[in-house]
């Protein structure tokens, strides 16, 4: 299953890709930033991917031939994003933190007990 998401955020639109970028659903992940114009400074997030075959390699490769910077935290993405020679966009520290903050049982960014 995959699940993809496009997110405009002040640093540019952001397609954020969870779970198996494989087959039918790899494609359908490139139809998503296709149905308008390519928006120009895209990203894409592949920290949440778990399986990436080849059809997800060559969509990898697509986004990064219209100039989509990658974003890859976690072995096996950033071993695949090495692999791709996909340009790898550098985070500032601490922004992993405020995206993950809210959900039960999370220490909040500006607190420090559990909520």
């Amino acid at each position: 299953m995959l699940r993809a998401e496009m997110h405009v955020l002040r640093s540019g639109p952001t397609l954020k890709l969870e779970g198996r970028l494989v087959g039918e659903w790899a494609e359908q992940a490139r139809s998503l930033v296709t149905k308008a114009l390519v928006p120009a400074g895209l990203v894409v997030d592949l920290t949440d991917l778990s399986y990436v075959d080849a059809v997800g390699e060559e969509v990898l490769k697509w986004f990064k031939s219209i100039g989509a910077v990658f974003i890859a935290h976690g072995v096996y993405v950033a071993a695949l994003g090495e692999r791709l020679r996909l340009p790898l966009k550098k985070e500032p520290v601490g922004s992993r933190i405020e995206r993950h903050h809210g959900a039960a049982g999370e220490i909040s960014p500006d607190r420090t007990r559990a909520r």
